[in-house]
């Protein structure tokens, strides 16, 4: 049964990325962690891919990314960031997006410059996955009602704050952005699971892990997870202007 489940997760994330990519040169937001990894491995079925890697010298998300890339065997580029290129690159981001949301504008950081530095015209990410399959932490030890709650504000900031925002951007640089996590397969797939089938206890995301396992890449059900802002060093470098 299980098996089962993770074969439909694998072919709901593969029809909307064959649909978007066959034939093209795409690019993946990569991390080197477990969302942005299958999306690459299923990415490069159908086109040529290059991984993009965002972040500070030495950020956790770019050794990652390198390493990572080099076990799913793709080519992989880093951008690198630092405070000189962001006073330069977070007002620009304001006035396409209309965001100010710090904490907004750290996550996307990493997506942005993908957005405006890759040379293909397809952007692929993982977004969504976390809330779908429950990646976050701060999901463990709740209750169901304060689950139930928690869920729900997150999901409407995603579609309606989030979602916006990174259209807005790839808009902006002519790129055609992809959220296969975010397809009508994979979400009618979640919801016709309940909360009790995409969660093991403290496990987080153990759907996608088995999904990681079945793709033949141990490396990425293992790692682990480091939100955008923390990863890249985004976060870091934003306290520093800041102050």
């Amino acid at each position: 049964m299980r098996d089962d489940l993770v074969n439909e997760l694998i072919s709901s994330l593969d029809s909307p990325i064959k649909e978007a990519v066959i034939g093209k040169k795409a690019a993946i937001a990569f991390s080197g962690g477990l969302d942005s990894g299958i999306v690459a491995l299923l990415s490069k079925r159908y086109a040529d891919v290059t991984l993009y890697t965002v972040g500070v010298k030495d950020a956790y998300d770019v050794k990652a990314g390198e390493e990572m890339s080099a076990v799913l065997e793709m080519p992989w580029k880093h951008i690198e960031i630092d405070e000189k290129i962001l006073e330069i690159e977070l007002p620009r981001m304001i006035r396409i997006t209309g965001t100010v949301n710090p904490i907004t504008l750290s996550f996307e950081v990493p997506l942005y410059f993908v957005l405006k530095l890759s040379e293909e015209s397809v952007v692929l990410g993982g977004q969504g996955a976390d809330e779908l399959f429950l990646g976050y932490s701060k999901y463990i030890g709740l209750d169901e009602e304060q689950f139930e709650a928690v869920l729900k504000e997150d999901m409407a900031r995603l579609m309606n704050v989030t979602l916006n925002h990174e259209r807005a951007v790839a808009e902006e640089f002519k790129k055609t952005l992809v959220h296969p996590y975010l397809n009508e397969k994979v979400v009618s797939l979640v919801e016709r699971m309940g909360i009790s089938g995409v969660s093991v206890g403290d496990v987080r995301k153990p759907l996608l892990r088995d999904a990681a396992m079945m793709l033949g890449y141990p490396e990425l059900a293992e790692k682990p997870k480091k939100s955008a802002q923390y990863g890249s060093g985004t976060m870091v470098v934003l306290r520093s202007m800041a102050k």
